[in-house]
């Protein structure tokens, strides 16, 4: 294992310690428990949008704290959840009489313990509600949920929802608009490498060199199956196909048992992720095919963001997130951000 770091037990530590050196314009850091705060939070009048789950996914989600997005994250050890007393001093350092939205991955532990601390903000007196994304296509249940993964439309949920506490909305608006991103977003990722954990010191799993793990999780989970390596048009091709047309069986946080299929008239936002070890080069190209072959179903993309975003600590590969768009949901996408990762209009 190589890696730039000390003792592998203090690594979530040190790294918020350099964050919080690179960005005390943005954000605050508590450490006992660790809590990524919105530097001017509480913010009076305001709903607080809150995440949070295992670190190594980088810049999720404390890389989306601060104007226009979320209020606190809370980063729990490397690919393991955040403890209920964090959540709760989350939502105490954020949230005043306008109450607090949690945003909650689809993974058991994740589930559980934002639920605990949601409850014991609750039984103090606060609003706060909760929402779970589940938008990976790839697999019906996984290794760590009962039904699918959240993975690359956390991101844009974080985004959406963050402008509309912004702007004033209440929260009941707030969550009413969360469930509506939940129910028009999937993803699908493929791995050519696996992540290594620095408490583990080994890859998550072992891939030989001419094979692919098409719709890997963000833990290094299972896929849906193993394939040769392949050309990007085909991979891309196959990961549109997985996106935009197939369902995986029930899901969870929508409460439908359908897919949602992507058809010709859709506008969509297209989210090219790379996992973490993808250089921008691969990543790009994978992007370009894929705006051609939604342009080739008559899918207008509207607006787009290319990078590392939902990462996998050093995996190689990419995610393909679609988001399907209208002029509320656009205009939300565009409105001012300002934090660590994404910033724009400000």
């Amino acid at each position: 294992m190589k890696k730039i770091i000390n003792d592998p037990a203090d690594v979530v530590t040190e790294s918020l310690r350099g964050f919080a050196a690179a960005h005390a314009d943005l954000v605050r850091v508590e450490y006992d428990p660790h809590v990524v705060i919105r530097a001017d939070a509480p913010v009076a009048g305001k709903v607080a949008v809150i995440s949070g789950g295992g670190s190594g996914h980088e810049p999720l989600h404390g890389g989306f704290v601060g104007a226009g997005m979320l209020d606190a994250a809370v980063p729990g050890a490397v690919f393991t959840s955040p403890t209920p007393d964090a959540v709760e001093a989350a939502v105490k350092a954020t949230t005043g009489e306008a109450g607090a939205l949690l945003i909650v991955k689809n993974y058991t532990g994740d589930v559980l313990n934002f639920e605990t601390a949601g409850e014991l903000a609750a039984a103090e007196g606060l609003d706060v509600r909760s929402v779970v994304i589940d938008d990976d296509v790839a697999v019906a249940d996984s290794t760590f949920t009962a039904g699918r993964r959240g993975v690359g439309g956390t991101v844009l949920l974080e985004k959406v929802t963050g402008a509309a506490a912004a702007r004033g909305d209440s929260l009941d608006a707030v969550e009413a608009l969360a469930r509506k991103v939940i129910g028009q977003v999937r993803s699908i990722g493929v791995a050519l490498t696996a992540p290594t954990v620095p408490h583990v010191g080994s890859p998550s799993f072992e891939l030989a060199d001419n094979e692919i793990e098409f719709g890997i999780g963000i833990h290094g989970e299972p896929g849906r199956e193993r394939i040769p390596l392949e050309p990007a048009d085909t991979l891309v091709a196959r990961m549109i196909d997985a996106v935009a047309e197939a369902g995986a069986g029930p899901r969870t946080a929508a409460g439908d048992n359908t897919d949602l299929p992507f058809a010709s008239g859709d506008r969509v936002l297209l989210f090219t992720n790379s996992m973490g070890g993808t250089p921008q080069l691969e990543t790009y190209l994978a992007h370009g095919i894929a705006e051609r072959l939604l342009a080739e179903r008559g899918i207008t993309v509207e607006r787009r963001l290319v990078g590392p975003y939902i990462t996998s600590l050093e995996m190689q590969g990419i995610s393909i997130t679609l988001l399907k768009l209208d002029d509320e949901l656009t205009e939300l996408w565009d409105a001012p951000v300002n934090t660590a990762a994404l910033r724009w209009g400000v």
